[in-house]
């Protein structure tokens, strides 16, 4: 898992830029290289030092790990894009829990848990995104699984893994004709890459071999000399608002109705199963409105959030910049 993750992060920051260029939807704002990366890099460092899990053994629990990268990931998520692939892996780490390593049926009932999740965590999830790039993972894995009658060896593993990638790859190729908008531009969704590069480097960190150099030649819009395709079209007005906060289960279904009534690109994901003393949970919150104050203000009526972040739809997010805008929220 630390493998897999160190990996992730260091192919994602290579194909930033190159993500970054054909992301176009759900808004076309040439960040979800950048925020995926983001992510990515905050699982990935928070498996540096001690494992989590350790048993008596000294051995490492596989889910204990993934999900200790999760919740690091969850709480530091960027956009959709890194917003959907935290609640991917904190899901995923779920079937894992108590295992001391992965195999063929672990490996398709993390994936497949990891891709309801996501699903669910948007209020209107459509396909052609890194949503139908994680379900065809998950169906591919199932399927080699299923052929297996339940054997656990490293070469049926190696089978699920390979099939994984076939899979995802074939649906990020179908991305271009899901969506009106990415079928317009001639190019495959932006976060469907993302997840596909993860996914292979994931195929990578078990089986010991290197990525697929040429696994994403002849993807539409990716290669070096295509445009930055989301620089030819028009901004998109509105911010994304972006925070954590305990809520009651009743609150958090309140929240994510108002939510749906004056924004878009609602995600809702639980951080952590364990309630605290008052019965509320933890959730990561994510959406696009017209203007922060509203949304601020209907987040603050159910619950103190934390970690609030506000961003311009219409500006790139440069990670490096003045942490604080001129609105007086985190960027």
């Amino acid at each position: 898992m630390k493998r897999w993750l160190d990996k992730a992060e260091t192919a994602i920051g290579n194909h930033s830029d190159r993500i970054n260029a054909i992301n176009i939807f759900p808004v076309a704002d040439g960040d979800t290289g950048t925020n995926l990366y983001l992510t990515v890099r905050a699982a990935a460092r928070a498996l540096q030092g001690t494992a989590p899990g350790n048993t008596d053994a000294g051995q490492t629990d596989v889910g204990a790990c993934l999900a200790a990268a999760g919740q690091a990931a969850m709480e530091q998520a960027r956009g959709n894009s890194g917003t959907l692939f935290s609640v991917f892996l904190c899901a995923a780490a779920e079937p894992l829990t108590g295992h001391l390593r992965l195999t063929s049926a672990l490996l398709a009932a993390a994936l497949n848990r990891a891709q309801i999740r996501a699903w669910s965590a948007l209020s209107d999830p459509v396909p052609g995104t890194m949503l139908s790039v994680m379900e065809a993972a998950a169906r591919a894995a199932a399927a080699v699984d299923a052929g297996k009658n339940g054997d656990d060896s490293n070469h049926a593993l190696g089978l699920a893994l390979d099939a994984v990638v076939e899979g995802a790859l074939a649906a990020v190729v179908r991305t271009e004709g899901q969506l009106d908008a990415l079928q317009a531009a001639h190019v495959v969704d932006a976060g469907g890459v993302g997840m596909l590069l993860i996914l292979d480097c994931l195929r990578s960190a078990v089986l010991g071999v290197e990525l697929q150099s040429e696994l994403l030649d002849g993807l539409h819009g990716y290669d070096v000399q295509d445009p930055h395709i989301h620089t030819s079209l028009p901004d998109d007005d509105g911010v994304e608002v972006m925070c954590t906060i305990s809520l009651s289960p009743l609150n958090a279904a309140t929240l994510r109705q108002r939510l749906d009534e004056i924004g878009d690109s609602v995600i809702m994901s639980q951080v952590g199963n364990a309630a605290d003393p008052d019965g509320s949970y933890r959730w990561r919150v994510h959406v696009h409105v017209a203007e922060a104050e509203p949304a601020v203000r209907l987040i603050r009526s159910l619950g103190e959030p934390s970690h609030i972040t506000v961003s311009e739809l219409a500006l790139p997010r440069d990670p490096e910049a003045d942490p604080v805008g001129s609105n007086g929220y985190e960027r």
